[in-house]
């Protein structure tokens, strides 16, 4: 909890009080030169006070989504910039929430893109690699899918919301 505290400086040959009305801030006394630079001083450490004693929410803008599943009691969603999967080297987010909607940790997570088999095509495993956000629950990914077309996307996921896994489709342009 933040406290808002009353400045006062004193100097032999004035005061200066800075108090906190309702309406603002008001001054009480004779201010000379010197004190003030200390109520100015002052004042400039009393707004940083406030500012740090505010809410600390950071969030990654994930850009649009590209698809949403169920994943244990959770839901997983794949989302760009640009809203597509691009084969290539490419970058996108993937996010975990709950039913409300909150981002939820979920520790240790994996996504992989799979392509079956063919005709004399091999199947074809393309994991993305997740590094953590600012945002618990949030994870950046990079991946090099080979070829465009459809691919099934294995999500997984173990920590402190417990296990989950699941695969939806999507489409690499």
């Amino acid at each position: 909890m933040c406290l808002l505290v009353a400045v006062s400086a004193v100097r032999s040959s004035g005061v200066a009080r800075l108090g906190v009305a309702r309406g603002g801030l008001i001054f009480i006394g004779r201010v000379d030169i010197m004190s003030k630079n200390i109520l100015a001083f002052s004042l400039l450490a009393l707004l940083l006070f406030i500012a740090a004693c505010g809410s600390k929410t950071s969030s990654v803008d994930t850009g649009k989504v590209i698809k949403s599943a169920p994943i244990g009691n959770l839901t997983v969603t794949l989302s760009s910039p640009s809203g597509q999967i691009k084969h290539g080297g490419d970058e996108f987010f993937i996010t975990f929430k709950d039913s409300s909607g909150k981002s939820v940790d979920v520790g240790a997570a994996a996504l992989t893109f799979h392509m079956p088999q063919m005709a004399s095509m091999a199947p074809m495993n393309d994991p993305a690699t997740l590094t953590t956000t600012d945002t618990p629950g949030v994870y950046h990914a990079k991946a090099n899918i080979e070829v465009a077309g459809e691919w099934q996307t294995q999500v997984s996921y173990e920590g402190p919301a417990g296990k989950g896994q699941t695969s939806f489709s999507v489409t690499a342009q």
